[in-house]
């Protein structure tokens, strides 16, 4: 009789630039299901890791801004593909983690593909909504066009059911930044970040360049201060910091100019529109004369 096969536990790091590094403080948290079973030790991000993963995403920014709309959206569909092949593990990930039915599970999971390829399906066609040719008085022509404002910050969906789930609340808060280009440091469900970092394999699989995407699993409270108030972040989301101190990282934010998307609560936090989307972009005017006088 052969013995017993001994399993091999997954190990869940950071995803910082492409790679999947341990968190230079040496932490880690446990991460139990919603029964209290053990699940998996994972790595907890520090200030240090921020900054790490803030110069990583800017790094990325002029190749994936300067991408045509049509590629990027073929890149975040491409995300829908692969995670459609690992539906399966997904859905196990949730189901233990947040202590729903496998059906429940297997929604949410379909939900997130289903995002992932509305959101592509915008990526050229969001500047015809956004922008316009505008009337003037005189012999110009004046056109507006949405750019990407840069490296965003985002605060995913934190509480159980906020943005429906783990994994919808985190592609909730992730994927209309993307659109436009601008690249994303992000801080997934504290409590249930599994399915986020497993999703991380998914993004360094399917064209996604190093440096887009960078998630820094751990505390929140402790990482977002530091993101709030980096000089070379743009903007920040703050879909999911509603049970933290976020009228400070507003005026964090402030102090270095950065666009703040406020706090959402509740199944619909985060609810997929092309105002996601346009949020995180610049108008840019341009003047151009029609001929000579």
């Amino acid at each position: 009789m052969s013995p017993a096969r001994l399993t091999v536990p997954k190990t869940y790091k950071l995803y910082i630039g492409g790679k999947f590094p341990r968190s230079e403080s040496g932490r880690v948290y446990e991460v139990t299901s919603r029964k209290g079973t053990f699940m998996a030790n994972v790595a907890k991000a520090s200030r240090k890791d921020a900054r790490d993963a803030v110069l990583a995403a800017r790094a990325a920014v002029s190749g994936w801004s300067g991408a045509t709309g049509y590629n990027r959206g073929q890149v975040l569909y491409r995300i829908a593909e692969l995670l459609d092949g690992r539906r399966a593990q997904f859905s196990a990930e949730i189901a233990r983690a947040e202590g729903v039915s496998a059906a429940a599970a297997d929604a949410q999971v379909d939900e997130a593909i289903d995002l992932w390829v509305w959101y592509a399906g915008w990526a050229d066609k969001y500047v015809q909504v956004a922008g316009n040719a505008n009337p003037v008085s005189g012999p110009f022509f004046n056109l507006s066009t949405p750019e990407p404002t840069g490296v965003v910050a985002v605060v995913a969906p934190q509480g159980a059911g906020q943005g429906s789930g783990s994994l919808l609340g985190f592609v909730r808060a992730v994927a209309p930044a993307l659109v436009s280009g601008n690249t994303a440091v992000v801080i997934p469900n504290e409590q249930a970040p599994l399915s986020a970092l497993s999703l991380a394999e998914v993004l360094a699989t399917s064209d996604v360049p190093a440096g887009v995407v960078n998630i820094l699993s751990g505390s929140a409270a402790e990482i977002a201060p530091w993101l709030a108030g980096h000089a070379d972040v743009n903007a920040v989301d703050l879909l999911g910091a509603g049970e933290l101190e976020w009228v400070d990282l507003q005026i964090a934010a402030a102090e270095t100019l950065k666009r703040v998307s406020p706090p959402e609560s509740g199944p619909d936090a985060g609810a997929p529109s092309v105002e996601r989307i346009t949020f995180f972009t610049e108008t840019k005017t341009v003047w151009h004369t029609k001929g000579l006088l």
